[in-house]
């Protein structure tokens, strides 16, 4: 069984800041790709930004220069860094981790969602 929950979401002003954080537990061997997607109401799942675990990322042309990911390989936890917020960016964030148990399945695991709202 494997989990992931993420925290940090929240209401800010445009221009504000948030911190995401996604911690994946369980029956975990290792994980590769970790990333964040993010579903506005109406509109389809997108890509927001994912970190392999080498360290390669990819970062959605909307939030260059605005969102940073990181993780911390230990402790199996990705973050999303969140600068200058915009009203658009109004959206349930969502963590994903690429992960082979050990039993040695490969799955991609998603968590619950967090809620981000960015007033104006």
């Amino acid at each position: 069984q494997v989990q992931l929950v993420e925290s940090g979401g929240g209401l800010v002003q445009a221009g504000g800041s948030l911190r995401l954080s996604c911690k994946a537990s369980g029956s975990i061997f290792s994980i590769n790709t970790m990333g964040w997607y993010r579903q506005a109401p109406g509109k389809q799942r997108d890509l927001v930004a994912q970190m392999t675990s080498g360290g390669s990322t990819s970062t959605a042309n909307s939030v260059k220069g605005r969102f940073t990911i990181s993780r911390d390989n230990a402790e199996n936890t990705a973050y999303l860094q969140m600068n200058s917020l915009k009203p658009e960016d109004t959206a349930v964030y969502y963590c994903s981790a690429d992960i082979e148990t050990f039993s040695r399945r490969r799955f991609r695991y998603w968590g619950q969602g967090t809620q981000v709202t960015v007033s104006s």
